[in-house]
């Protein structure tokens, strides 16, 4: 379902889903007030909802949507500012899936193909991770025991480094805002190595997701500037639109920031940031993938685990996509395929050498 109070970007936006055979659109609203009551007579797998609208608004019909289908995909559509940067985040926070940043000219939402790349690209992943939960779930008697889903397909876990890290890297894209807020948290006293974050992110969001991780889990966090020193018990953010590496120098560790190529559609990919992790800091080398769509992680993560660091994902259960942690749990790169809340505990466990 599409919900948008502009008659002509609703439009424009319905033709570029349905321009992907996979995709039906199952309703196209232009308030939020609309779209709960259209949700409960037409179901969905996936609703694009835009924040500024008459009557109601996205962040206010989100929680009611939610409430009409609880495991409803919500993307959440916005223009590039510091206002709606801050209602994205807060939606993420509140149960939105992911979102993705509205050209502002009708122009680049009608001829943009990155726009429309990215808008059938996110909806489909959403949709298929949506039927994904639905098979997942078992069909139990009311007396049956529930048991936790197992994850798809194989997963052949290898022995973690023997080292101990010098260096927390962390790669997240869809559903990345809220899994990131509660890791921190988990972590918070419990490590003092420095963390370099690679979220899938425009720019202005990558701000305010610096911004929230300081206010809400105790942290320190920045986006990361050209020549910043990396420093211990701090989250260093790639900025939206730039890639971030780590590079050594006399004085020690520095970020550099660059807007070479897109790697997998992104800028900033975690691929390139964990190869200079590699690099760098080679078996000292600690790496989280959460969730998200896609791979981007995955031909990063390989020269880590050749240089005798390690790598643990978050599993398929906890994921709102199980993307990026699946590639490298599929492709034996992992020490630990864990849920959201063991990620912390593992990660402690991993930084005195105790193993996960």
């Amino acid at each position: 379902m599409v919900v948008d109070d502009s008659v002509v970007v609703r439009g424009l936006i319905v033709r570029a889903l349905e321009s992907d055979p996979s995709i039906e659109i199952s309703g196209s609203v232009g308030n939020g007030k609309l779209a709960v009551e259209r949700l409960a007579r037409h179901p969905a797998d996936v609703v694009v909802l835009d924040i500024e609208m008459s009557v109601m608004d996205g962040l206010t019909a989100l929680p009611k949507l939610l409430a009409v289908d609880p495991k409803l995909r919500v993307l959440m559509a916005s223009t590039l500012t510091l206002r709606n940067a801050e209602i994205s985040m807060k939606a993420m926070q509140l149960g939105a899936a992911d979102y993705i940043p509205k050209p502002t000219a009708v122009r680049e939402i009608s001829g943009g193909d990155n726009f429309k790349r990215s808008l059938v690209e996110k909806v489909l992943s959403l949709g298929q991770a949506r039927l994904a939960q639905d098979r997942r779930a078992p069909v139990l008697s009311p007396a049956a025991p529930k048991v936790p889903s197992l994850l798809s397909g194989p997963v052949a876990l290898r022995r973690p480094g023997t080292t101990i890290p010098d260096i927390l890297a962390v790669g997240s894209s869809t559903g990345g805002p809220p899994a990131l807020l509660k890791l921190f948290a988990a972590l918070k006293n419990k490590i003092k190595l420095p963390v370099l974050l690679t979220q899938h992110m425009p720019p202005t969001f990558t701000r305010i997701l610096a911004q929230h991780i300081e206010k809400t889990t105790g942290w320190k966090a920045c986006e990361a500037e050209d020549g910043m020193a990396v420093e211990p018990g701090r989250v260093h953010v790639a900025p939206g639109d730039y890639h971030m590496c780590v590079e050594r120098t006399p004085s020690g560790a520095v970020l550099r920031v660059n807007q070479e190529a897109p790697e997998n559609f992104c800028r900033p990919s975690v691929d390139v940031m964990l190869r200079s992790v590699a690099k760098v800091y080679g078996a000292n080398s600690l790496v989280v993938i959460l969730t998200g769509m896609g791979s981007d992680g995955l031909a990063g993560a390989r020269p880590i685990v050749e240089a005798g660091g390690t790598v643990i994902s978050q599993d398929e259960e906890t994921s709102v996509v199980w993307g990026m942690p699946g590639a490298v749990a599929k492709d034996g790169l992992c020490s630990a395929v864990l849920p959201l809340d063991g990620l912390a505990p593992a990660i402690q466990r991993l930084g005195t050498g105790a193993g996960p």
